[in-house]
């Protein structure tokens, strides 16, 4: 079960150099791919299908790696990768972007079946939609509180995320690790115009609260969800802009001491998607 071949161990190798562009957004796009560091990330992907045309290993740790990964998932997982490669350890602990690397790096097309940037903007859109869980977001710009919220998603339940294209990235690596795998089969709708798609799902049938302090902002439990309500939440600085506020049927606003002005918009989300998703 010898893995063979080249050990490289040259930062001016033209894969090694493809591998650390895919940091760069442009460069993602450009490629369609992107890359996530650590064994858990690349049990979950091979789990959920996604496709991985590439892995890069710590040579020294290369057969370990393996044994392990195998007894884990009943099945050798890198015979379904179009390709390994395996560096020093040198250049390996130098492209890694964790602190404490585990030894595989890996490459992964972008989810077309489950990430789109989309229009879904009027009614009929969204009755296809009618027994779906559906949470929106605003302008969140820091890539490891995409990642937290998508991950808090599935562990609630959230069946679809749609959310505005300022967000940050979300196949950027800070966003892939905090996501802790659950990206890889998260419904997730970016759009360009976030107050239509409201507006759209208000015309389905459904409530839409904005959280957002407003003078008729109501106390999160203070009034009754109903099946199919949803919620938009804004950005960690600013919040949401007025023109979403405006489009949704009403303001909530999470209960809170006066020791604090806000809670983290992860935090906040994850409240939130409780209220609004998970006991209904």
């Amino acid at each position: 079960m010898n893995f063979g071949g080249e050990i490289i161990s040259s930062r001016q190798n033209r894969t090694v150099v493809e591998l650390c562009k895919l940091a760069d957004k442009k460069a993602r796009e450009s490629q369609q791919s992107f890359r996530f560091d650590g064994v858990k990330l690349f049990e979950e992907a091979v789990k959920k299908g996604v496709e991985i045309p590439l892995v890069a290993l710590r040579a020294s740790s290369a057969e370990g790696l393996r044994a392990r990964l195998c007894e884990r998932l009943g099945r050798d997982a890198f015979l379904e990768v179009d390709r390994v490669l395996l560096l020093s350890d040198e250049l390996f602990d130098k492209i890694s972007e964790e602190k404490s690397p585990e030894g595989i790096i890996s490459i992964a097309k972008y989810i077309d079946k489950f990430q789109k940037n989309v229009t879904i903007y009027n009614s009929a859109d969204f009755l296809s939609m009618k027994n779906e869980r559906i949470v929106l977001l605003e302008s969140v710009r820091d890539p490891a509180n995409i990642g937290a919220i998508i991950r808090s998603a599935a562990a609630i339940g959230v069946d679809r995320l749609i959310i505005s294209d300022d967000c940050a990235d979300i196949y950027n690596p800070r966003a892939v690790r905090a996501s802790m795998g659950t990206l890889f089969d998260q419904h997730i709708d970016r759009v360009a115009d976030l107050p239509c798609a409201i507006r759209g799902l208000r015309e389905s049938g459904r409530r839409v609260f904005a959280a957002a302090l407003t003078d008729e902002a109501v106390r999160l439990g203070s009034f009754t969800v109903q099946k199919g309500d949803c919620v938009v939440i804004g950005n960690e600085g600013h919040g949401l802009t007025d023109q979403t506020v405006n489009a949704c049927d009403g303001s909530v606003i999470i209960p809170m001491t006066a020791r604090a002005e806000s809670f983290n918009a992860a935090v906040a989300a994850a409240i939130l998607m409780w209220e609004f998703i998970g006991q209904n």
